[in-house]
């Protein structure tokens, strides 16, 4: 989606007559593009159960414990904040939540999303980890579920993965993807994006890291199929770790996938008509090398990409319109806790970016006491 022409008027306006410069560049910093500043921020896991009763059952079996909830994506739409909490350990009541990101609230409670008949584990119809979700131009919410639990302890296999649809308005699922025959029993599913080709048809992508893959879905078809990628695009990376994947739309209509693994030098991209086409060797575009591990975190659904350095707090844009060079990142936010950003989403009411943060590594290390602390803040300057 477009940078709002509007907003960069008035914010490059307040640019010129302030002229005030700091770390993020030249941005008046007792301004905001959006209507608030605050920052949500949770401790943990709070969930709106049924009733007292239902709280405690959940609570005595060991199918709630708070400090092992943590959410690690996210999408906005409105005031409502959607969240994947992933079971990364046991004690996640419900892995896909909503709450509200409304100015002067105070508390932050999950309500389950869409149902909690939808949160149980066992039950192949519901969830059981969802690890990212979007948000797509028709406000349907799809979400990426691996169909595995307890990763982090002893991973159970309780479903087959699948990405679900669901309308925002209604809460009614409105498509359900099954990937087992496009998966293996060593797969790794991670990140999910969906595009929509100029004739309207839908695609889903989904990145499997363990086997070098982005799984391509036609919801159309009903259909989808695996892009085996390069060999080439491992090159230095000791173990398929992180396979991220971001979608740029650019102004004349096209969109292509960027792609990186963690632990690789280089960054790559492919043309969406030639991934919806099964068609990868002789079509990926080697953008060149990547200054240091990048973590990528999201897109404005524009061109830009937004992403950090592994283990630094500081977050990067980059206009891909740019060359893939060093000197056209630019540092947009830094959490002044030290926190790590997980993903990057537009909140379109507000005109601005928010950033998902938390202490996620000594999450995973399971070092934090009452919960992980989590924080949706705003990012600097106008998007």
């Amino acid at each position: 989606m477009r940078i709002f022409v509007n907003l960069f008027i008035l914010c490059s306006l307040s640019i010129l007559v302030s002229g005030q410069n700091n770390k993020y560049g030249l941005w008046p910093p007792e301004k905001s593009c959006g209507e608030s500043t605050a920052i949500v921020q949770w401790t943990g896991g709070q969930f709106e159960f049924p009733c007292s009763s239902t709280k405690s059952l959940f609570k005595s079996s060991g199918k709630f414990i708070s400090k092992n909830v943590i959410a690690t994506r996210a999408q906005i739409v409105g005031d409502v904040l959607y969240l994947g909490l992933p079971r990364y350990r046991h004690g996640v009541p419900a892995t896909l939540v909503k709450t509200n990101v409304q100015p002067g609230t105070c508390t932050t409670t999950f309500t389950p999303y869409p149902c909690w008949d939808m949160q149980e584990e066992g039950t192949c119809k519901a969830l059981q980890s969802v690890v990212d979700l979007v948000v797509d131009q028709n406000k349907v919410l799809w979400v990426l579920d691996t169909g595995i639990v307890n990763t982090l302890e002893t991973p159970i296999r309780k479903c087959p993965p699948k990405v679900v649809a669901m309308s925002v308005k209604t809460g009614k699922v409105l498509k359900t993807i099954s990937l087992e025959g496009l998966t293996s029993s060593s797969s790794r599913l991670q990140y999910l994006v969906v595009d929509y080709a100029p004739d309207g048809s839908c695609f889903v992508y989904v990145s499997d890291a363990a086997n070098r893959a982005i799984i391509v879905y036609n919801l159309q078809a009903d259909r989808g199929f695996r892009v085996v990628l390069p060999k080439a695009i491992t090159a230095g990376c000791r173990t398929r770790d992180v396979l991220y994947i971001a979608l740029i739309r650019r102004d004349c209509g096209t969109t292509e996938l960027y792609f990186s693994y963690l632990s690789t030098n280089k960054l790559f991209s492919i043309r969406s008509e030639d991934l919806r086409s099964g068609v990868a060797d002789g079509r990926i575009m080697d953008l060149g090398k990547k200054p240091a591990r990048m973590v990528i975190i999201g897109t404005d659904n524009g061109s830009a990409i937004f992403f950090r350095n592994e283990g630094d707090a500081e977050v990067f844009r980059w206009d891909t319109n740019s060359t893939f060079t060093e000197t056209n990142f630019k540092p947009v936010y830094r959490s002044p806790t030290c926190q790590l950003a997980t993903h990057a989403v537009p909140d379109y009411k507000r005109n601005t970016m928010r950033v998902l943060q938390s202490n996620f590594p000594d999450f995973m290390q399971n070092r934090v006491g009452c919960g992980a602390i989590q924080q949706l803040a705003v990012m600097q300057g106008c998007w």
